[in-house]
């Protein structure tokens, strides 16, 4: 049997390492994406003959483009893109820079974008493969210091969303994932409370579990993702009340 190739784009940390390790275990080959050369190249001494580093700023759409033909090339073909490749940066009315929205919006959507891009024209004419972008419940509605970081997110549910109708009609599989807290070097940052958060490695087994269902969403820890979904269904009063509750903002 032919071992499967996924491309996984911030794969040396985070959700993209850990979701990266589970889908080894289950047989997949691994094509990393990530701006640290180093950390990748850790993961190919780690993982020998299944984890193969392919830097990239997701940024640069160009770069994006040889790297998908180049992961084609030397992996025999790809079965799976998962676009998850992300920062976050705080934002407060009193430090509001245009450089941290130009920053986000770039790395953030504009990096899936430019991924989109890359991977989807070899899909089509093949008429198989499967795309999984990650966003956010952050995506959901308004949270506070996140403005950017949300803007971004809720701009890839649109996206994903939209594009659905038109990967069913090519035969492709397309999903969207929205994490909740997840313990990672970002989240280590946040200073207010994160409710539900979760390992690494149980958000990779719920991710993994997703990729192998019908749904189009998929979201972990699920109570989480219904909780906000049913919070931005209130009036904006309540909605404000119950934020400034939770977050003390």
């Amino acid at each position: 049997m032919v071992a499967r190739c996924v491309w996984i784009t911030g794969a040396s940390s985070g959700i993209g390492l850990a979701l990266a390790e589970r889908m080894m275990r289950d047989g997949w080959i691994v094509a990393g994406s990530a701006r640290s050369a180093g950390r990748l190249e850790d993961l190919v001494e780690k993982h020998q003959g299944r984890f193969f580093a392919y830097p990239l700023d997701v940024t640069d759409a160009d770069a994006a483009a040889v790297i998908v033909a180049r992961i084609r090339e030397e992996q025999g073909g790809l079965d799976m893109a998962v676009l998850a490749a992300g920062t976050h940066k705080p934002v407060e009315i009193e430090d509001f820079r245009i450089e941290t929205f130009r920053d986000l919006i770039g790395i953030n959507l504009m990096g899936v974008v430019n991924c989109l891009a890359a991977v989807t024209p070899g899909f089509i004419a093949a008429r198989s493969g499967h795309v999984a972008v990650v966003s956010s419940v952050a995506g959901y509605g308004g949270l506070p210091t996140a403005s950017a970081y949300g803007a971004t997110k809720a701009a890839l549910i649109n996206l994903t969303e939209a594009l659905k109708p038109d990967f069913d009609r090519n035969s492709l599989k397309l999903q969207l994932v929205c994490p909740g807290f997840v313990r990672t070097p970002l989240t280590d940052r946040n200073t207010f409370p994160m409710p539900f958060l979760m390992e690494p490695e149980d958000a990779a087994e719920a991710f993994y579990r997703g990729l192998q269902s019908d749904r189009f969403e998929i979201t972990f820890p699920r109570i989480f993702a219904v909780l906000l979904r049913l919070l931005n269904m209130l009036p904006y009063s309540l909605y404000f009340r119950f934020l400034k509750q939770g977050t003390g903002k």
